[in-house]
């Protein structure tokens, strides 16, 4: 079942601070902030929401298509994309642009400071929604702002079913616009913080808004997640990783197995427990992309994990 997954592709430059912020940020002083800190660890990694979950979703026997916006420096991204036998056919390149740029560090605590470079991205809308390609599912993950508003849109008048995924793009809407997503989509993934600025942008309650959509999906990290579906709160386990290494792209990989289980018509138990073990794999990974995956190597862990077999 193919799913068209709307979002950026984009290099990340991911930097390790061997300390906390918390400690190097004073509360009372928020008003002048000027703070440096010292990063002994950089890495420059393929990322970017669309790939990091086309990446997690082909390897688990999914079916994407990558939609985005790249710009001219895209050379190696394409080689790995193609290398991957990833879908691109619908990866536009954008003259005298950037591909879009990640600046993410991280601290002990997994706490992440991030400042984003859209570049392409920003020209996401000149991409539109194809309804000739075969696309059963879609996808509205962080991408430029018009581009979510009219790739919504599209899904929406070519009855294709989507999760809605604002990411870090959420504050670049107010309420009204959030409303016309939820209205549109079938499905809404938020991180705890994003549920939170949701109701507060909306004036409405995760609960409200699960009275519009098949089901709202919380991630809580280490602390799980939670499906609101059916007038029921379904509690998901977080599983422990091998090793916490970066947190970097463990939101990618727990959608990436959404993906997967409403593709296969698993239930939302068996999808939530499937997606928190993703991410708990990629934790345990440096980078995005660089965890190695199967459809066997999944069906073994759930097991061990959870106690009982799925099918995959």
């Amino acid at each position: 079942m193919s799913v068209l997954i709307c979002g950026s592709l984009a290099y990340d430059n991911i930097m390790v601070f061997p300390g906390r912020f918390k400690e190097h940020i004073l509360p009372d002083q928020l008003h002048i902030l000027n703070v440096a800190f010292l990063v002994p660890e950089l890495r420059k990694e393929f990322g970017g929401c669309a790939g990091n979950i086309a990446y997690n979703l082909q390897a688990i026997g999914g079916e994407p298509l990558i939609m985005a916006t790249v710009g001219t420096d895209f050379g190696a991204y394409a080689e790995r994309i193609r290398t991957l036998g990833l879908d691109a056919r619908f990866v536009t390149t954008i003259s005298d642009t950037l591909t879009a740029q990640a600046y993410i560090t991280t601290d002990l605590d997994d706490n992440q400071i991030t400042a984003f470079h859209p570049g392409a991205m920003d020209h996401s809308h000149q991409n539109v929604v194809p309804g000739d390609a075969g696309v059963q599912i879609g996808m509205i993950s962080p991408d430029g702002r018009q581009g979510m508003i009219e790739h919504a849109q599209q899904f929406a008048a070519a009855g294709i079913p989507f999760i809605f995924d604002p990411g870090q793009g959420l504050p670049m809407f107010a309420g009204e616009d959030l409303k016309q997503f939820i209205e549109q989509a079938t499905w809404v993934a938020v991180n705890d913080y994003e549920g939170e600025l949701l109701q507060e942008r909306t004036g409405w309650s995760l609960e409200d808004i699960a009275q519009h959509v098949e089901a709202v999906i919380v991630t809580r990290g280490g602390s799980g997640s939670f499906i609101f579906t059916g007038g029921e709160k379904i509690e998901i386990p977080a599983v422990k990783p091998v090793e916490v290494l970066d947190p970097t792209g463990c939101g990618d990989a727990y959608r990436a197995g959404l993906l997967l289980g409403i593709t296969r018509g698993m239930s939302w138990q068996d999808t939530g427990r499937l997606a928190s073990l993703l991410g708990s794999i990629k934790i345990a990974r440096r980078g995005t992309q660089n965890h190695e995956l199967s459809s066997d190597h999944l069906a073994t862990a759930f097991e061990a994990a959870f106690g009982y077999e799925i099918s995959l």
